[in-house]
């Protein structure tokens, strides 16, 4: 089968040179599979495979500009790149994107996020990341931060905000430079850009950053205020990792985190109130259907929720109504829909599924809500 990007080349040569993108979705669909929680050191050499650290992110090797061996280990806070054979020409696109995120990326979405999530509704996203370096490469260590008119959970996103951390080699950015800005107390060079695939806005640190905690939002700030998205389009992942042309290997992500706060700057970011799920279902020979109650027991609204579980071996959702529930197996998050967005204290939201299973049917036993875990009614 043929090896398709996972997301789109988003840096490159001089100005002029156009990147283009296979959006091939549908065989790229075929590709992904649910990402298993991970061990400490799990190595992944598969183009595009994926697992999950500290439960709540996804580590992808994400290769996809060469043929060439990349493997890179899930450690218990990050990963590190431990293979990065061949190389390509520095005035085009990079080989791969090996990273850590929080949020949806071409289906694969990390457990209990709170993503997509409306730009309106988001006070703060504190993030805070450490890199490690090497000197024998050529890349940069860029932190994505992906923006789309819909809450929408694969394929490429319109607009992608890219802060360089660092870059070792002669590589820029998408598109030409266009001024200086100072952004979370930084000041960064800005470039500007589109890939052929989405609109690119990247911000360059004049030296190297080794670790930063920072406000997601004030980047956002900055592509809205550019004319590059509108308060009413949704934060659908935050990434961080690097974008290799030449060698890379001893690359590493050692510490990552990135919260969502949408309960008006009163609560801790992704932090909703307590809560209790109720799980009723009707089964029969190979098929059941599930119905699921959420309830906000706590005392604080909740505007914008994801409930996470993991289906029982041997079970894949067929339809859903009421939420997005994703993916079909395995570690599954359901995403409200636009009309059932609000908990208030003391509120429910109901939503369901119909599935297939084999063997001895069982219920889920956990569940979180926007990252918390909740009791069972």
């Amino acid at each position: 089968m043929p090896s398709l990007p996972r997301r789109s080349p988003t840096a490159g040569g001089p100005p002029g040179v156009v990147l283009t993108v296979l959006a091939a979705l549908a065989a790229l669909a075929a590709l992904l599979v649910s990402a298993p929680p991970a061990a400490a050191d799990t190595t992944l050499c598969e183009a595009f495979a994926t697992t999950t650290v500290q439960g709540r992110y996804i580590v992808q090797n994400n290769r996809w500009g060469t043929s060439d061996t990349q493997c890179v280990t899930a450690t218990s806070s990050g990963f590190r790149v431990d293979q990065a054979d061949g190389s390509v020409p520095t005035n085009g696109a990079p080989k791969s994107y090996p990273s850590i995120f929080n949020g949806c990326h071409y289906t694969v979405c990390s457990p209990g996020t709170a993503l997509p999530a409306q730009l309106g509704t988001i006070s703060r996203a504190p993030t805070s990341i450490s890199y490690s370096y090497v000197s024998n490469a050529v890349y940069d260590a860029a932190y994505d931060i992906w923006l789309d008119p819909t809450p929408r959970t694969d394929g490429v996103n319109r607009t992608e905000i890219m802060i360089w951390f660092n870059k070792v080699g002669s590589i820029q950015p998408v598109g030409s430079a266009v001024g200086n800005a100072t952004v979370a107390g930084r000041s960064w060079q800005v470039w500007s850009g589109n890939n052929g695939s989405n609109d690119v806005l990247s911000f360059v640190a004049p030296s190297a950053i080794g670790s930063w905690s920072f406000d997601v939002m004030d980047f956002v700030r900055q592509a809205v205020s550019r004319g590059l998205a509108q308060n009413s389009w949704y934060l659908t992942s935050v990434q961080a990792g690097f974008e290799p042309w030449q060698n890379g290997a001893g690359l590493a992500v050692t510490s990552f985190s990135s919260g969502v706060d949408t309960s008006g700057g009163t609560g801790d970011p992704g932090t909703p109130a307590a809560c209790t799920v109720g799980y009723a279902t009707s089964v029969w020979t190979g098929g059941f259907t599930a119905d699921v109650t959420v309830t906000n027991t706590g005392s604080a609204p909740v505007d914008g929720w994801t409930l996470a579980f993991t289906l029982p071996s041997g079970q894949r959702i067929t339809n859903a109504w009421n939420a997005t529930v994703s993916p079909a197996s395995g570690s599954v998050t359901a995403r409200n829909l636009s009309h059932n967005a609000h908990l208030a204290p003391g509120g429910t939201q109901s939503f369901g599924f119909q599935g297939t299973y084999g063997g001895t049917f069982a219920e889920p036993t956990a569940f979180s809500l926007n990252g918390a875990p909740c009791t069972t009614a």
